[in-house]
């Protein structure tokens, strides 16, 4: 009962703390990312505090560019969809009219009010602008990930001082990190290789605020097996409001064969097996964390629980939890 209450009162904590956690967290997943950086230039004889800062000013202008078009796709966005209502309003009278012709009656079903694309989009454009007032917050991730990486160097020996034991063998953590490291970076990788295919696509293809698909294809793609259902309705009802279903089978199967590729073919063998969640606990891990943290904590829910999975890992009495977080069944 004490166990239970103490989680109650972490989670309530979480929520009550969102706004310092949450750029906390992505600082610190940024700092996770860019430490080789910072490393490689101090193994070149680069001060730290002059690696640091390059490596900061750098992380500047990727987040800063990445906030502006999202920024301003967003607003466009927003202010395009009374249009799309419009439009919304007049493909489901054609529909009605399709069907009617084919003998199909549903006049006693409104199947528009029953699903309310107007609110949906509405919703959408409310979840991006989520994304946007995170993005705009950074100097205060900036300057949370100036201090974790000037404190990467000593990281060891203050270790070895927490344990008390100056020549502590750090192997175990040292590893937990490489895992960790080596998640975020592929799973970076592949996510910015997925935004960039389907952005060109849709803009190949013409459809309204390419680049912003594209975005949310980046984004999404951290949420595996959902995110990339997600991030396809959206641009994909767009282009069915826009030209019809021809090019709305062209969005779908661009979708399609992007994230079949990149997910089953390039991104598995990088990974590796360990690196892995059962689809369960994926889509638990988008539910918790969307409730607790919104449309942020969606996004970084696999990160946040793949690194609870790696550190269940090396600890031996509750490694049984992370076999059971895992995509594969153990052999006997």
């Amino acid at each position: 009962m004490i166990s239970a209450a103490a989680l109650v009162v972490i989670i309530a904590g979480l929520r009550a703390a969102q706004g310092i956690l949450v750029q906390t967290l992505i600082a610190v997943f940024l700092a996770v990312i860019c430490s080789p950086a910072v490393l490689w230039l101090r193994k070149h004889r680069v001060p730290m505090v002059i690696a640091v800062l390059l490596v900061a000013l750098a992380v500047l202008g990727i987040i800063g560019g990445f906030a502006a078009v999202l920024g301003t796709s967003v607003n466009q966005f927003t202010e395009a969809i009374p249009r799309y209502q419009i439009r919304l309003n007049a493909f489901g009278g054609s529909l009605t009219t399709w069907l009617a012709a084919h003998r199909i009656n549903i006049s006693h079903i409104d199947v528009f009010k029953m699903i309310s694309p107007g609110s949906m989009l509405a919703m959408l454009g409310g979840t991006l602008k989520g994304f946007v007032s995170a993005l705009s917050n950074t100097a205060i991730v900036l300057l949370i990930l100036v201090f974790i990486l000037l404190e990467i160097g000593d990281l060891p020996q203050r270790l070895r001082a927490a344990f008390g034991d100056r020549g502590a063998d750090l192997v175990r953590y040292e590893r937990m990190t490489s895992q960790v490291q080596k998640y975020l970076g592929i799973k970076t990788a592949t996510s910015l290789l997925t935004g960039i295919l389907i952005g060109t696509w849709l803009a190949i293809l013409g459809v309204d605020f390419a680049v912003l698909w594209g975005v949310m294809a980046f984004l999404l793609n951290y949420v595996p097996n959902i995110g990339s259902i997600i991030a396809a309705v959206p641009a994909a009802v767009l282009a069915l409001i826009q030209f019809g279903f021809g090019r709305f089978l062209a969005v779908a199967i661009g979708y399609l064969v992007v994230n079949m590729v990149i997910g089953n073919v390039i991104e598995p063998p990088l990974m590796g097996r360990k690196l892995g969640l059962s689809t369960l606990v994926v889509f638990l891990s988008l539910v918790f964390w969307g409730w607790v943290w919104g449309p942020v904590g969606m996004v970084l829910s696999v990160p946040l629980t793949m690194v609870i999975k790696i550190s269940l890992e090396y600890n031996d009495e509750l490694r049984w939890l992370a076999i059971l977080m895992d995509n594969h069944v153990p052999k006997e």
